[in-house]
């Protein structure tokens, strides 16, 4: 459900379309899952249909990784694996501080996905005192005085924003102040940052206005088309009325 634009360039280093990227991961939750079943090969068909995409648009997607199908057979599973993990930078590991240990803050902490995609959760930190020294995730919340040194100790590059829309900017100055360089921001808000650091933004209430816009649009051409269901039998009803004659018979058909 990630939404957002990132603050660089169009393409990375190595020439690879943003677009691309932003697909890459959809490409490895699809492969991880048939990996997890043992299956050894899959076509771009198969692996498209998976991940949601064109397969047209797949097979273009991994040329830039250098990576082909073999004809009839397909692409290598755990290669492609291994060669999506490395181009996302998954092959090391990340830490990560969340800030903001709110409901949907803890709710983050809790989230077992993260260890199995190259990530981990360094500190939690919150501004609230009460919270200091409370474990979540069998983590303790530290308050954000502490949050430079949090990060420079854990050598951390990548924040994560949970706080209320108030918060959001503040933490994140500090956050690039201290040497933060991406921040994924749950904060219903748009973020100001400098050139040289990335934002993802997550904002759940615009996801459900779009479904919502979605779910109008649905009902609406439902009751168009029940209009139009329900017109055609008026229609022939009405037809058959005017073949009548006036007693209610129809017609006798004369000869030519």
């Amino acid at each position: 459900m990630a939404t957002g634009r990132t603050h660089r360039p169009a393409t990375r280093s190595r020439g690879i379309p943003e677009a691309t990227v932003a697909r890459l991961p959809l490409y490895l939750r699809a492969l991880t899952a048939l990996s997890e079943r043992s299956v050894p090969t899959v076509s771009s068909e198969e692996l498209a249909a998976a991940a949601g995409v064109n397969s047209a648009k797949l097979r273009k997607d991994f040329s830039y990784l250098g990576s082909y199908g073999t004809r009839g057979v397909g692409y290598d599973v755990e290669y492609l694996v291994y060669q999506i993990s490395r181009e996302l930078g998954l092959t090391q590991d990340w830490p990560v501080v969340i800030v903001g240990i709110g409901n949907l803050g803890a709710a983050l902490a809790n989230y077992g996905g993260f260890a199995s995609r190259g990530f981990r959760v360094a500190a939690l930190i919150d501004a609230d005192p009460a919270m200091a020294g409370k474990p979540v995730a069998g983590i303790p919340v530290q308050h954000t005085d502490e949050l430079e040194k949090i990060i420079k100790d854990n050598g951390v590059s990548i924040g994560v924003i949970a706080t209320p829309a108030g918060a959001a900017q503040p933490v994140c100055d500090r956050l690039v102040a201290a040497g933060i360089t991406s921040i994924l921001n749950f904060a219903p808000t748009v973020l100001s940052v400098p050139d040289g650091v990335d934002v993802r933004k997550v904002d759940l209430s615009i996801e459900l206005q779009i479904l919502a816009f979605h779910e109008q649009r649905k009902a609406g051409e439902e009751a168009a088309a029940a209009a139009v269901d329900g017109a055609a039998p008026a229609a022939a009803v009405r037809k058959e009325s005017a073949d009548k004659g006036p007693d209610g018979d129809v017609p006798a058909v004369m000869p030519a």
